[in-house]
């Protein structure tokens, strides 16, 4: 093939795909048009090869004709990686050096954006509990889909998990029993409701929806990774607009804050992404 041929088929194969997102969104309202375009292609083949459809213009019909057929599909597109306690030095870090500048409010709202199957949002709860902060916290937990959210919500994972989930959480300074926040039986360990209590999980979209206010600490951890740079930005901003003064925005290890947000916010925790809403102190 010459390099023509090469450039007329990868522009043939991105109006394709540009074609498939804009269905996607015109039918369902979900935006992934400004998804990272390389992580998007390998997440729609996967798609495909789950669903053993031979090309994008199939499973975009079949996606737009079967609502409960594109929710699985929804699934390969958007990455689903979360585990309890996971970078334990980040909740490390949250537990020594952000919650005790949290412990003067008399109330705290916690928004974890893109929380997955929920495992992150009960970390942060049991943090949240040993600290003596968590009968006066409202933590929401928010993600694109709505079969990460089922999980999320009953709280039972796999009990496979336990041995390292135990792991992490004394390397970010747990000294408790996790049978204190969960029960273990027939495989499965099921998280308390004593923890589940104070935590709301509902379907959001960063890229689409609007955002609420007055949180004081918003967790958004690798989940801008698979967004392009503008897209990046324009969540940040939402994420800034859904702070309180001097509140803290966290992110994953390999996500930073735009130019322009820097101006918007200081390095709290440089090495784990915790920064804090307003000029260094």
């Amino acid at each position: 093939m010459t390099l023509d041929a090469t450039v007329r088929g990868e522009a043939d194969e991105a109006a394709v795909q540009a074609r498939f997102l804009g269905s996607i969104f015109e039918r369902y309202g979900y935006d992934l048009r400004e998804y990272a375009p390389a992580s998007l292609r390998r997440r729609i083949q996967a798609a495909l090869g789950k669903s053993r459809l031979s090309t994008v213009t199939e499973l975009e019909t079949r996606s737009l004709a079967d609502p409960a057929f594109f929710t699985e599909v929804l699934e390969s597109l958007t990455v689903r990686v979360s585990g309890m306690f996971r970078d334990p030095s980040f909740y490390r870090t949250l537990r020594t050096r952000v919650f005790p500048l949290l412990r003067a409010s008399p109330r705290l709202n916690v928004w974890h954006g893109g929380c997955a199957t929920g495992e992150e949002a009960y970390s942060t709860a049991i943090l949240l509990a040993e600290a003596g902060l968590y009968e006066r916290c409202q933590i929401y937990a928010t993600d694109l889909s709505p079969l990460a959210l089922e999980t999320a919500k009953l709280g039972v994972y796999s009990a496979a998990t336990l041995p390292a989930v135990t792991a992490n959480y004394r390397a970010a300074g747990g000294t408790s029993d996790l049978s204190r926040y969960a029960t273990r039986a027939y495989g499965r360990i099921s998280i308390h409701e004593s923890l589940r209590r104070n935590i709301l999980f509902f379907q959001h979209d960063l890229v689409g929806d609007h955002v609420f206010g007055e949180m004081d600490l918003v967790l958004c951890r690798n989940v801008m990774i698979y967004f392009g740079r503008e897209l990046q930005a324009r969540v940040v901003a939402k994420l800034d607009d859904s702070l309180r003064p001097g509140g803290f925005l966290c992110l994953g290890r390999s996500e930073q804050l735009s130019l322009a947000a820097r101006a918007r916010f200081s390095d709290f925790a440089a090495d784990e992404r915790i920064y804090r809403q307003g000029p260094p102190s």
